[in-house]
């Protein structure tokens, strides 16, 4: 073990608010962005769970979001690849939502509808729905919900509302679901056309494509975009996911608040890592007289205080994995979205790293205070 682990090791009470600040430097940035991913992982979830494995977009789109639709004819052109076995648009269409509020309670409103076909292994019905929540989607004017949209909307299981002037019953609920932007609200096709959401018109929203051979998702997406020419183009579930989430990333407001977050916390991080550093080595200053009066140049001093900032760095690295643990385990609970993707939990991790090493860096100016001759004193 290296005299560097071993000091943090048993001196870890002085070294504590370095590794605490680290932690929550990393804590700031990964709870910021998980919440941004998890809201477009939300957005993204009936077509994530979906038993399609391609998905059809305007040539244009980079993802879900802003998705402006393209013609229905692009329906048979898709089959006419030989390796598709169903094609089926989803229909994300605009509702008006209103509770009957009751014993005082306030009305509510809001809303997007999902239509779903409730057949199981139908392409448009996401694969976790149960049985009974099939059933309950054929009723007429049955809607199904997220369990955490119930009190957005004002409503609870068996309670009626009304969707575009029509009353509709909350036949059940779902989780995996919730949506920090637009309440998803799921119903079977027949019951879209009873409150006038349903559309037959020459545009359709995202294509959903079940392949014969779903193991040939990246081949046969691959050959659809040759055959579409340019008028579509073909994502697998994975790609349109990920690019969906990044596509929210790119967004303005969205990239201030994480950058200015990810300031806020490099500087608590240097400024605390380094003020620690600085007090731990300084009450060690005699242990370092000792080893330069036992033969220790200044250099191999110095490298030992830049692998102890490292080691701090590690340690940070693993408390800010249980706090941000901890974290996604209360937003679970609260029905908030989180999302850790590796393309941002790879970065911060480097951040905490370098943060970490120049605070042993800027540390390093204390060692002028290790004199051998102060051990005589």
């Amino acid at each position: 073990m290296s005299l560097a682990l071993s000091t943090l090791i048993y001196e870890w009470r002085r070294y504590l608010a370095a590794v605490i600040a680290l932690a929550v430097a990393g804590l700031l940035v990964l709870a910021m962005t998980g919440m941004f991913m998890g809201m477009a992982l939300s957005f993204t979830a009936t077509v994530d769970k979906s038993p399609a494995q391609i998905m059809i977009l305007p040539p244009q789109a980079e993802g879900l979001f802003g998705d402006s639709g393209q013609p229905r004819r692009m329906i048979p052109m898709v089959y006419e690849h030989p390796g598709v076995a169903e094609v089926q648009p989803m229909i994300m269409n605009w509702a008006m939502w209103s509770n009957f509020p009751k014993d005082g309670q306030p009305a509510k409103g809001d809303g997007v509808r999902v239509v779903v076909d409730p057949v199981k292994g139908a392409v448009t019905l996401p694969s976790d729905f149960s049985d009974a929540t099939i059933e309950a989607l054929k009723e007429p004017f049955a809607v199904i919900l997220d369990r955490t949209s119930l009190g957005k909307l004002g409503v609870q299981v068996g309670d009626k509302a009304k969707m575009n002037g029509r009353t509709v019953t909350v036949a059940g609920v779902v989780d995996g679901y919730p949506n920090m932007f637009n309440t998803q609200v799921f119903t079977s096709y027949q019951t879209a056309k009873l409150i006038y959401v349903a559309d037959d018109g020459p545009r359709v929203g995202p294509l959903l494509v079940k392949l014969k051979d779903p193991t040939r998702a990246k081949q046969v997406a691959a050959e659809l975009n040759v055959l579409g020419a340019g008028q579509f183009k073909a994502w697998t579930r994975e790609e349109l996911s990920k690019s969906s989430q990044m596509g929210m990333m790119k967004e303005g407001g969205i990239a201030i608040m994480i950058g200015f977050m990810a300031l806020v916390g490099v500087f608590i991080g240097i400024v605390i890592t380094w003020q620690t550093l600085q007090g731990a080595i300084l009450a060690n200053i005699k242990e370092f007289a000792s080893l330069r009066a036992l033969g220790v140049s200044m250099g191999e001093l110095r490298l030992i205080i830049i692998e102890l900032s490292f080691w701090v760095g590690v340690a940070g690295l693993i408390l800010t994995v249980i706090l941000v643990s901890g974290v996604a385990m209360l937003a679970k609970v609260g029905g908030v979205p989180m999302d850790f993707p590796l393309f941002l939990d790879i970065p911060v991790a480097i951040m905490l790293m370098v943060i970490a090493i120049l605070s042993g860096l800027f540390s390093l100016g204390i060692l002028k205070k290790s004199q051998p001759a102060d051990l005589l004193r």
